[in-house]
């Protein structure tokens, strides 16, 4: 299973509006067949691995992410329909599908053609993995990703707007490696002005990932970019599973007041700024006890000299 999401996990930011499912198929020790869900969507991952497995996938065991889907379609056949018919003994699925479409009857429809179905295992590293997916099935908008690159002090900008470079290399190319991982990226107008930003992807080999581009505001659109006047518009955005706002200060505000952000990845930098931009104003908070068991830590780590923090909104809190 550990294979299996880790497949999916590589694709995710080129499946929306689908899942990045991730598929291995098990031949005594062996896998023989291996898939994630191609870009686009299609084909699905158990189709994918099925078609490398060929005709070994008879009698053996298909692990997968996420429950094989049950709903018909213009594009494929179900893939459960798929797995039953490619002679699979046993599925081993991480989650549920929480698609109405599905939910469910992928299991289902795979135990009435004979085959042993369990459900569990490494749920927890599957459901990070397909984050996205879930959040906007779950609440109707994309997984929202907050990125900060942040002096000691938490400051963002020198006093006269300088902010390049506050981090180093190693931090920089990690943010080029979640904008690969992300459907859409979005500024704010100031920083587009600022600095009009690419916002591409700039490691070896996955330049073709560079993901969509979003601008908020109430203003003139800009060409090659699209718009959303409010921070709430987010729940039009039915295509787009992981969103990465990446600034500025005035972007991160109105994302955070409106409470829409999910995750926090803050780049550290051994540096002193003293009086400079702060990374947010104001976002509703009149009590420092209404700011305890908002977030959860869920990673630190070095970046070359910089330092990573990983901030998970703790929902119902």
């Amino acid at each position: 299973m550990a294979a299996a999401i880790a497949l999916g996990a590589a694709a995710r930011g080129t499946t929306a509006p689908n899942p990045n499912v991730g598929c291995v198929v098990v031949a005594g020790d062996s896998i023989v067949g291996r898939g994630e869900t191609r870009p686009g969507g299609r084909p699905h991952a158990e189709a994918v691995a099925l078609a490398d497995a060929g005709d070994i996938a008879r009698g053996a065991t298909l692990y997968t992410s996420l429950e094989p889907c049950a709903h018909r379609s213009i594009r494929g056949p179900t893939c459960a329909a798929l797995i039953a018919g490619a002679g699979i003994a046993r599925v081993v699925i991480a989650i549920e599908d929480p698609d109405p479409r599905t939910a469910g009857q992928g299991a289902a429809m795979l135990r009435s053609a004979g085959v042993d179905v369990a459900i569990g295992e490494g749920a927890d590293a599957a459901r990070r993995s397909m984050a996205g997916y879930l959040t906007r099935l779950t609440l109707g908008r994309p997984r929202i990703t907050l990125k900060l690159a942040l002096s000691i002090d938490g400051k963002i900008a020198l006093p006269s707007g300088e902010s390049k470079w506050i981090t180093g290399e190693d931090a920089r190319a990690h943010v080029h490696l979640e904008r690969a991982h992300s459907d859409m990226i979005l500024v704010g107008r100031g920083t587009y002005r600022a600095d009009r930003p690419g916002l591409d992807v700039r490691l070896p080999g996955l330049e073709e990932r560079s993901p969509r581009r979003a601008l908020l505001t109430r203003g003139e659109a800009v060409d090659g970019w699209e718009t959303l006047s409010f921070p709430m518009d987010v729940h039009r955005l039915h295509d787009v599973n992981d969103l990465l706002v990446e600034g500025g200060s005035a972007t991160a505000t109105a994302f955070l007041a409106a409470d829409l952000v999910d995750r926090i990845l803050i780049y550290r930098a051994p540096i002193l700024i003293g009086e400079g931009k702060s990374s947010f104003g104001y976002i509703g908070l009149d009590a420092i006890a209404d700011a305890h068991h908002r977030w959860r830590s869920e990673d630190g780590r070095s970046l070359g000299i910089d330092r990573l923090e990983v901030y998970e909104r703790v929902r119902g809190a």
